[in-house]
């Protein structure tokens, strides 16, 4: 349920609904919200050919483009993560983890066949922009939830709700105030992490994933919190269909 007085808006963005909620009286300053978000997927979609990945994906081995603001924030957490984890966090998603190399502005393409994929990190970061556009346009607290990747800004406690695997209803879980949160189904495993920025909130529940370690040292090196439990048996189409029931 949301806060009294509150409007929440939706539209289809991102590969999912995307949620903002305002203050009725700033019902209109949403609209910053959504068109910050359709800039970010303009630049790092995979599926646009005119997109910075999807430019850098149809390079040559040994070429090289510049690249925006967007994608370079980006490819800078997703080169840390590669570094901090020895090559288990790929956004190539097996391609080529190492032959793809961001010095600067400057996006270099080291061997053949290399594509980028940012969907594990990608849609957190669009979430943080959203949330920044509104408060530049003068938004004091506001939310924005991108189908589980959720950030909340402001003098505001959200109710959070996870699926709750035994039941197949939703469950209460948290009050998020000024942060971020991201629940993912992956694998086996429900992974929920919250952070200062739903961008490392995204990423980091694929590291706690992957390592099975909801105490992993890159938690604490970006102010996280994590949390996991197995998923019950059932289909990984029904499991990204249903994934976090985030600001209900």
């Amino acid at each position: 349920m949301s806060p009294p007085a509150w409007s929440r808006r939706a539209q289809p963005l991102l590969g999912t609904l995307v949620e903002v909620g305002v203050p009725f009286a700033l019902d209109a300053k949403a609209d910053a919200a959504f068109d910050r978000i359709r800039e970010v997927e303009a630049a790092l979609s995979r599926f646009r050919a005119d997109s910075d990945i999807g430019r850098f994906n149809a390079l040559p081995a040994g070429a090289s483009l510049a690249i925006g603001e967007d994608a370079r924030c980006v490819l800078a957490a997703a080169a840390s993560l590669r570094e901090a984890t020895d090559g288990r966090f790929d956004i190539s998603i097996g391609t080529g983890v190492h032959d793809w190399a961001l010095d600067g502005i400057t996006l270099r393409k080291l061997a053949e066949g290399v594509r980028l994929d940012l969907g594990g990190i990608g849609k957190g970061h669009a979430v943080d922009m959203a949330i920044e556009a509104m408060i530049a346009a003068g938004v004091a607290s506001c939310w924005v939830n991108a189908g589980g990747d959720l950030r909340v800004h402001g003098e505001l406690a959200l109710p959070v709700h996870r699926r709750d695997e035994a039941t197949g209803g939703a469950e209460p879980f948290a009050l998020l105030s000024d942060g971020a949160m991201t629940t993912s189904h992956l694998g086996d495993w429900q992974v929920t992490v919250a952070a200062p920025r739903c961008l490392w909130a995204d990423a980091l529940t694929k590291v706690v994933a992957f390592s099975g370690d909801v105490e992993h040292p890159l938690l604490a090196t970006h102010g996280a919190s994590a949390w996991r439990r197995p998923m019950a048996a059932r289909s990984q189409a029904d499991a990204e269909a249903e994934d976090s029931d985030a600001s209900r």
